[in-house]
């Protein structure tokens, strides 16, 4: 039992919510973004980051789109996200389906999950772009976050789009585990809903620190 893997107790809520639904089958602990970053920063990349870090403060640049229309922009597509999920009438469908049915069949609530998760990457990644241009329009140390800001985005998001579809698998297991099992419907929804939320939340956690670095200014 001393090898039995343990629950991720640290890191972000989508961490710990893998770990949870596939019943402790991952590591025990995710190495710490300081330990890894180095492995993850490949050399043109790491040129690129010390350029950004160390160069020369550029200029702020000409008039770009109002500030607080980025800013509302962002809540409002951060809220559709949230209520998308929430109030999934094509997830409740599929699952009505697939309780109804003798064979359990996860293909089309995987679908569904793969539909939702695009939805929060294509909104996510917009939304880190127009901040970016906004920053740089309003001084030259913000003009620098955001191009700090873009090499970091480059060179985690491989790592991060490789966490992230581990998801449906995880949760496809899950399905399989408890499909036919005494009121599994209610738990599984939940399951999945709050896996997406927290992929959610994992997604704009960059945008809510340019976010707070733009209304600082």
């Amino acid at each position: 039992m001393a090898n039995a893997a343990q629950p991720v107790l640290g890191g972000p809520d989508f961490l710990r919510l893998l770990a949870r639904l596939s019943d402790g089958a991952m590591p025990a602990t995710s190495p710490a973004l300081t330990d890894r970053l180095g492995q993850w920063v490949d050399w043109n990349r790491a040129v690129a980051l010390s350029a950004a870090l160390t160069g020369r403060l550029p200029e702020p640049g000409g008039a770009g789109e109002a500030a607080d229309d980025v800013l509302a922009d962002c809540a409002q597509a951060e809220a559709s996200l949230q209520a998308s999920i929430h109030d999934d009438a094509e997830a409740e469908r599929l699952l009505d389906l697939a309780e109804a049915a003798a064979a359990p069949n996860f293909a089309s609530l995987r679908q569904r999950y793969l539909v939702l998760q695009r939805a929060i990457q294509t909104a996510t990644g917009r939304l880190r772009g127009r901040l970016r241009e906004q920053l740089v329009q309003v001084s030259p140390a913000l003009a620098r976050l955001a191009e700090v800001d873009a090499v970091m985005e480059q060179t985690l998001s491989p790592r991060e789009h490789a966490l992230l579809a581990t998801a449906p698998a995880v949760l496809g297991t899950r399905f399989e585990r408890v499909h036919g099992q005494p009121g599994w419907r209610a738990p599984f929804r939940h399951d999945m809903r709050s896996l997406l939320l927290a992929e959610l939340e994992l997604r704009f956690h960059p945008i809510h620190g340019l976010l707070a670095a733009l209304r600082s200014h």
